[in-house]
């Protein structure tokens, strides 16, 4: 059914019969969603573990359970059933914070997201130019503010974010809106 509403520039999701509706994300929230997979896309691509997509993006993990995550890199198969990425093919999601989307993003999409065995969850907090980090299994969030390390399965090496340097880049008239 959600594929069905009319294109209105919101975003739709479905997480356990329950719609979701965001509008479009601010200058603030593209920013920093297109910093991070300037880092992101080319790190996964050759350390050849995968790809890395950006939202607007449907991803159906499920029957009648549709995401768009800001940002994910995932595992590509052989064969994807249906076009279908599962969650264990996920090794990371990203949400970047906006005012009307925190309360989701930290509560029902980050239970939803370790349910189906996402690999890593990452809430990025423009505004206090942090990083929520989770992991499988983690019962607690792990804060970053300086620098992010990860290194997904198969990778030889990490990839190392400068977290001020990653909000630095965002341009100073975008923070202050």
């Amino acid at each position: 059914m959600v594929r069905e509403i009319p294109d209105d520039g919101n975003r739709y999701e479905c997480i356990d019969g329950e719609l979701l509706v965001t509008p479009s994300p601010g200058n603030l929230h593209q920013s920093v969603v297109g910093e991070l997979y300037q880092l992101l896309a080319p790190y996964v691509r050759g350390a050849d573990v995968g790809y890395v997509q950006v939202s607007p993006l449907d991803v159906e993990l499920d029957d009648d359970m549709i995401v768009q995550p800001d940002i994910l890199a995932f595992r590509i198969r052989p064969v994807m059933e249906k076009g279908r990425i599962s969650g264990h093919d996920l090794m990371l999601t990203v949400e970047v914070l906006s005012p009307g989307t925190a309360s989701r993003d930290r509560g029902l999409k980050r239970a939803f997201y370790a349910r189906i065995g996402v690999a890593e969850y990452w809430i990025v907090h423009p505004a206090s130019r942090l990083v929520e980090r989770w992991r499988a299994g983690a019962t607690s969030a792990v804060w970053e503010d300086e620098r992010l390390v990860w290194q997904p399965e198969g990778a030889a090496r990490p990839l190392t974010i400068d977290l001020p340097e990653l909000f630095d880049a965002v341009p100073e008239a975008f923070r202050k809106a």
